[in-house]
């Protein structure tokens, strides 16, 4: 499960695109951050997840996070200030579930490699739908067959596209706009594919002469409602539509949030699952936010883009990134894998899973400071964008905010060393659910 929201500033108002995303995947399930450099490239067959599709002669510089064994991303930008999130949502449309198409994951990748819009990455994506399908399974260890939405954002634009098999609606967005697994687009839109409301009749899934509704045509009551995207997209409507202004620090406190807030929050609580900020449970709730990423998008300036590179943002630090640097290809950006190594996202996941044992007393040892990095960081990076720093004086300061996230996970864990654990019957079972994973990955808290 995800979360994906984007604010685009009115005319009248003073701000940049923010664009923001949790994703939600097997808590096992570690996220790379990577950055692939612009290519040229012979003609041939491109090897996605699971189907070839032919290679372009030229690629984009982009940044991804991504699950991973994946080769699409979770979300990711490009060179041309590009940038696009996915989710799973679920609906009335049939699948083979043969894996013979293409997953939103790599859909992304190809969007943001291959186009320099949201306009053109919206006409991209919705060409791949209609040639190649979305046949394809999207989970780790766990098989998971979905359609797609997507919110698709570029230096002036922003757009919400939603799929079912090969048909799909899309909307441009015009201020706040969020989407959590389930189908948003009701009867306004601006694009459709062709023949959408005579498929729709002929499938029974609309009454003939009755006003067509995307939502309320595919969308899927089942496993939309199981997946609790009501209660996240509530909340993310709620936290974005009540800001006068927009900036990094609100993207933060909504992508951290919980479905209660404060003090009465416990991640082992079953309603967890209606979370923005999620903790997996048990088998009831086996998703866990897994990375996350913040995109700044400036029409006259560098833009820059805020990723984790751990799990759980109401425990982590949003540490800045840059277009043209060579930052994520130093050997401190080790590439997690499936079993627990010396990359980052491996070493802050044994600390929040540590957390994780007494979260509030443990988390109250170390928040303050955690929140007052977090604000230098965004303080420091304004400046550097204000200062018109170089590439080479960014890519530093960005490797200098994993250095902080670094030393500052070493303190805070000695801090939580001294929490004395006092688990309830209740947090038995989520204690009983880690224990195991930790073993399959050879984690030892």
């Amino acid at each position: 499960m995800c979360d994906t929201f984007v604010n685009v500033p009115s005319k009248q108002e003073k701000g940049n695109i923010i664009f923001g995303k949790n994703s939600d995947r097997e808590p096992n399930e570690a996220q790379s951050i990577v950055r692939i450099p612009a290519m040229k490239h012979r003609p041939g067959k491109l090897n996605c997840t699971y189907i070839e599709i032919p290679q372009v002669s030229e690629t984009n510089e982009v940044i991804l996070s991504k699950p991973f064994q994946m080769w699409g991303a979770e979300m990711g930008a490009n060179e041309h200030d590009l940038v696009i999130g996915n989710e799973a949502v679920f609906t009335k449309v049939k699948m083979n579930k043969k894996s013979k198409g293409l997953t939103g994951m790599d859909m992304i990748r190809l969007a943001l490699e291959r186009t320099k819009t949201a306009d053109s990455a919206l006409e991209l994506i919705t060409e791949l739908i209609t040639e190649y399908g979305q046949d394809a399974n999207g989970g780790y260890h766990n098989n998971l067959y979905y359609h797609n939405s997507f919110i698709i954002s570029d230096k002036t634009k922003a757009w919400v596209l939603e799929t079912a098999g090969k048909h799909w609606v899309a909307i441009r967005v015009k201020g706040y706009r969020t989407i959590s697994n389930r189908l948003t687009i009701g009867e306004e839109f601006d694009l459709s594919s062709i023949g959408i409301e005579d498929y729709a009749v002929k499938n029974g899934l609309l009454k003939s002469g009755e006003t067509f509704h995307f939502a309320k045509a595919f969308s899927d009551w089942f496993y939309t409602y199981f997946s609790k995207s009501a209660r996240r997209y509530d909340k993310s409507c709620s936290l974005g539509n009540s800001r006068s202004k927009f900036d990094v620090v609100d993207a933060i406190e909504i992508l951290s949030s919980h479905y209660v807030d404060g003090a009465k929050f416990n991640p082992t609580r079953m309603y967890n699952g209606g979370s923005i900020c999620m903790h997996a449970t048990d088998y009831t709730n086996p998703s866990q936010t897994v990375g996350s990423m913040i995109a700044e998008i400036r029409k006259t300036e560098a833009s820059t883009y805020w990723l984790t590179g751990t799990s759980n943002s109401c425990l982590s630090l949003y540490k800045p990134f840059f277009m043209g640097g060579n930052s994520l290809n130093q050997g401190e950006f080790l590439e997690p894998g499936a079993k627990c190594d010396d990359s980052f996202w491996w070493h802050a996941e044994r600390f929040h899973r540590q957390v994780m044992t007494n979260y509030q007393e443990s988390k109250s040892t170390f928040n303050y400071e955690r929140i007052k990095l977090q604000q230098s960081l965004i303080d420091d990076a304004k400046n550097l964008i204000s200062q018109k720093a170089d590439i080479t004086e960014m890519d530093q300061f960005s490797l200098l905010t994993l250095e902080q996230h670094n030393r500052g996970i070493i303190k805070w864990q000695e801090n939580i060393g001294h929490v004395r654990s006092s688990l309830k019957w209740y947090q038995l079972i989520q204690k009983k659910h880690y224990r195991k994973m930790n073993k399959v990955v050879g984690l030892h808290i």
